[in-house]
């Protein structure tokens, strides 16, 4: 079973615990009324489908309720790095780097 650390109540849990949000990083357009339909589908449906790894939102669901940021590997499921949604996206290459 694939554990998950929560960077808001510091636990490590089982992935039940957890819901998975989507891509990370994704910035809302600021005036999504002067958006054209095209480029407002693309907002809400065009994702990087990454075969490695991935920057990821998370909520812990039976937990504190609250979202946050992972950097997860596709093809093992593997968690690098959990970190507080707003925070800095991290340096990939130092992650893989420091996680050999």
């Amino acid at each position: 079973m694939i554990q998950i650390h929560c960077p808001y109540c510091g636990e490590t849990l089982p992935e039940l615990e957890f819901t998975y949000a989507g891509e990370a990083h994704i910035v809302r357009p600021e005036f999504p009324s002067e958006q054209t339909d095209e480029e407002w589908a693309a907002f809400l449906f065009i994702r990087d489908n990454v075969k490695g790894p991935h920057f990821e939102r998370w909520r812990h669901a039976h937990g504190c309720g609250r979202f946050f940021n992972a950097v997860r590997n596709t093809i093992t499921d593997r968690f690098y790095i959990t970190y507080k949604a707003g925070e800095p996206r991290p340096d990939l290459a130092k992650l893989l780097e420091d996680s050999k």
